[in-house]
């Protein structure tokens, strides 16, 4: 999936996902049109596969979205390789900006969803809305969760004035 050329006015929505299997393509999918709500302005949206995203794109962005599976209660390697590659390139230089989460699992979640928001607090980031959690596959309230967690991230980085 690209992502169009960003605007120069523009906030930047960072999605970084592991997408492994159908139901972790349809939040994806979900979450994305969220971000593209027709009452969303002034936000581009990047999408990167968490073992393409690199530090370059976390500096440039104003907020973020992280999409995961919960493989045996953690996060998947591949977002745990995203946050290994970009933590101290980019501890200092992110703190308070707002991020968000959505997690599939087919037992524990747990685990998953605490080393994410440990990561992330330390960065200094701040939650813009509660993690979603889908358990098994991902339902119409689940993907309507992860919809609404998209509107929100752009929501919350959208310029006060265009």
């Amino acid at each position: 999936m690209s992502s169009p050329l960003p605007s120069a006015t523009a906030n930047r929505l960072l999605v970084v996902h592991h997408t492994p299997s159908p139901g972790m393509q349809a939040m994806l999918e979900a979450a994305l049109a969220g971000t593209h709500d027709e009452q969303i302005e002034g936000v581009d949206v990047v999408v990167r596969p968490a073992l393409a995203a690199t530090a370059v794109d976390v500096l440039e962005a104003d907020g973020y979205l992280l999409g995961t599976p919960a493989n045996i209660g953690y996060m998947s390697g591949a977002l745990k390789h995203f946050f290994d590659q970009i933590y101290y390139p980019c501890l200092q230089a992110t703190t308070k900006r707002p991020y968000g989460v959505y997690v599939h699992g087919n037992e524990g979640t747990e685990g998953a969803v605490r080393a994410i928001t440990s990561i992330a607090g330390a960065l200094g980031w701040e939650p813009a809305a509660d993690p979603v959690i889908v358990m098994g596959g991902p339902d119409r309230t689940g993907l309507q969760a992860c919809r609404e967690l998209g509107a929100v991230l752009a929501a919350t980085i959208m310029p006060e004035t265009l």
